[in-house]
C-alpha cells in the first residue's frame, strides 16, 4: 500500500504523558496505514497503546512526535478547532458506553450529527429512516435511550456514525457493555455495513469475537505494534 493509497497513515508516533512525576509512554514509534474500505483492529491488554492510537486518529488527542493523516490530511498538525471541525466531518464514532443523549429520541439522536453538519431537513429525514431501518430499528424512531436495550442503542450509535458520511469510524471497544449474542449481531451488522457502504471500520477491542470477525488484526504491545495479521477474504 502507498500513502496515495491509504486511508489513514500513522508516522513515527510517539504519545508520552505523565502521571504526577511518572513518565508514561504510551506510544513508543507506531507506524500504521490503513485502505479506504479495510475493516481492521487493534488488538492489545489495557495499556498496549490502543485507544491511545485511535484517539491519535480521531482527533481527541495530539502526539508527542510524529505525524497523522486521515483522508489525506494531516490532522497531528491541527489546532483544538480544526480538530472539531474535521471530526465532524470526516469522522464517526462508537463508543462503548454508546454517548446517546437521554432527552433525544432514536431519531434525533441518529440525526444530531448531520444536525451540526447543517444538512438539509429533507436529507437528514432520507439518510436516518433508511440507516435506522437498515439496522432493523423500524417502529422504534420514537424511542428515548432508556427505552431501547444496550444493543439497540448501540445501533442508533451506528447509525449516528454513519449518516454524517464520514471517511472512517472508529469504534473504541463498542462490545463491551453487550451480552455475547448481542455483540455478535452488532458486529455481523457493522460488517455488513462495511461491505454494502464500503465504509472503513477501525476498532480498539480485546474481544475474541471483534478480532475474529476482523479481516486485519495489528496487534499492539507495549505502545509498539508487534503483529500485523491479514485474513484472506472469503
Amino acid at each position: 500500500m502507498t500513502a496515495d493509497e491509504a486511508l489513514i497513515e500513522v508516522r513515527d508516533v510517539h504519545r508520552t504523558f505523565y502521571q504526577g512525576e511518572i513518565e508514561v509512554r504510551a506510544l513508543r514509534g507506531v507506524d500504521l496505514k490503513v485502505a479506504p474500505g479495510e475493516f481492521t483492529s487493534l488488538a492489545g491488554p489495557s495499556g498496549s497503546g490502543k485507544t491511545t492510537l485511535l484517539n491519535q486518529i480521531g482527533c481527541l488527542d495530539r502526539p508527542t512526535k510524529g505525524q497523522v493523516f486521515v483522508d489525506g490530511t494531516e490532522v497531528s498538525a491541527f489546532n483544538k478547532t480544526e480538530a472539531a471541525q474535521f471530526r465532524l466531518n470526516k469522522i464517526g464514532f462508537v463508543f462503548q458506553a454508546y454517548n446517546l443523549i437521554p432527552v433525544l429520541s432514536a431519531y434525533e439522536n441518529a440525526e444530531f450529527v448531520m444536525l451540526l453538519e447543517g444538512v438539509d431537513a429533507k436529507e437528514r429525514k432520507r439518510r436516518v429512516e433508511s440507516l435506522l431501518s437498515e439496522v432493523g430499528l423500524e417502529g422504534m424512531f420514537d424511542r428515548r435511550p432508556h427505552e431501547l436495550s444496550g444493543g439497540q442503542q448501540q445501533r442508533v450509535a451506528v447509525v449516528r456514525a454513519l449518516a454524517g458520511r464520514p471517511a472512517v469510524v472508529l469504534a473504541d471497544e463498542p462490545t463491551a457493555n453487550l451480552d455475547s449474542k448481542t455483540s455478535a449481531e452488532l458486529l455481523d451488522l457493522m460488517a455488513e455495513l462495511n461491505r454494502e457502504h464500503d465504509v472503513t471500520f477501525l476498532f480498539s477491542s480485546h474481544d475474541p469475537d471483534v478480532l475474529e470477525r476482523s479481516r486485519r488484526v495489528v496487534r499492539m504491545d507495549s505502545g509498539k505494534i508487534v503483529a500485523d495479521e491479514r485474513k484472506g477474504e472469503e
